[in-house]
């Protein structure tokens, strides 16, 4: 199975922890957070990986390269400028479309870090046929994305004062405005629907895919341990969390 990893970002809410590196170089108990994301997606059966890189590109390359690439068949995507989430993914495509098989990938954020069940996602994914799977939660954030009863995507809170902005239909008492968790399963069908240029969000083109009828589907991961390391005082809350062997 393969997966990208992204950690092309600036890292910008970690500094000064970013200062001299990029956030994917960032340690938690001793361990570099691209590290830990590579333990993850091996522990479930990944052998192949993409990581696109632009903050600090060398030092990742070096650091791959130091460590034998962990024992796995690791490529990289560079972007001289940050393309984001879907853009990133248009341009890693290549390594998902190289072999013509139609096994779906996980897309990971490099800095997230969490106990989900990447298997039970996959098959849930395969159960549900759909076009991408997306690892939810119910818990507080600043942007909610919408589910209907059947836990298919149809729209978003969008602005400052939240005010639902639906792609599709729905029965209002239904919905469930969830937390996206950073984790993706994609069938590799998607990477030719996506017509956008340059940096642009995924999340875009899943609200896309949703008003033309496609299965966006969420995950429910409520049961698992999630954490955003985005912000220092996270990274120290996980550290205390693998002392405490929460993780």
């Amino acid at each position: 199975m393969k997966a990208m990893i992204l950690a092309a970002g600036l890292g910008t809410r970690l500094r000064p922890l970013t200062n001299d590196r990029p956030k994917a170089l960032v340690e938690v108990a001793g361990r570099t957070l691209l590290e830990i994301t590579i333990a993850r997606l091996r522990e479930f059966g990944v052998s192949e990986v993409i990581v696109n890189v632009h903050h600090f590109a060398d030092m990742v390359v070096e650091y791959l390269t130091k460590n034998k690439n962990f024992g796995m068949r690791i490529e990289i995507s560079r972007e001289d400028d940050l393309l984001d989430t879907g853009g990133g993914l248009r341009k890693a495509a290549w390594f998902f479309l190289e072999n013509s098989r139609d096994e779906p990938f996980i897309l990971h954020n490099v800095d997230v870090i969490s106990t989900i069940d990447l298997s039970s996602m996959v098959q849930f994914h395969k159960e549900r046929k759909a076009l991408a799977t997306l690892a939810v939660q119910a818990r507080e954030t600043f942007r909610y994305l919408l589910f209907d009863e059947h836990l298919r995507l149809a729209g978003r809170l969008a602005g400052q004062n939240g005010q639902a902005e639906f792609v599709r239909p729905s029965r209002q008492l239904e919905i469930q405005a969830l937390a996206f968790s950073g984790i993706h399963i994609i069938s590799p069908r998607l990477l030719s629907m996506m017509t956008e240029d340059g940096a642009f969000s995924i999340i875009t083109s899943y609200l896309q895919f949703a008003k033309q009828g496609e299965p966006i589907i969420g995950f429910r991961s409520d049961e698992y341990y999630w954490r955003d390391l985005g912000r220092p005082e996270n990274v120290a809350q996980a550290e205390k969390d693998f002392r405490d062997k929460v993780l």
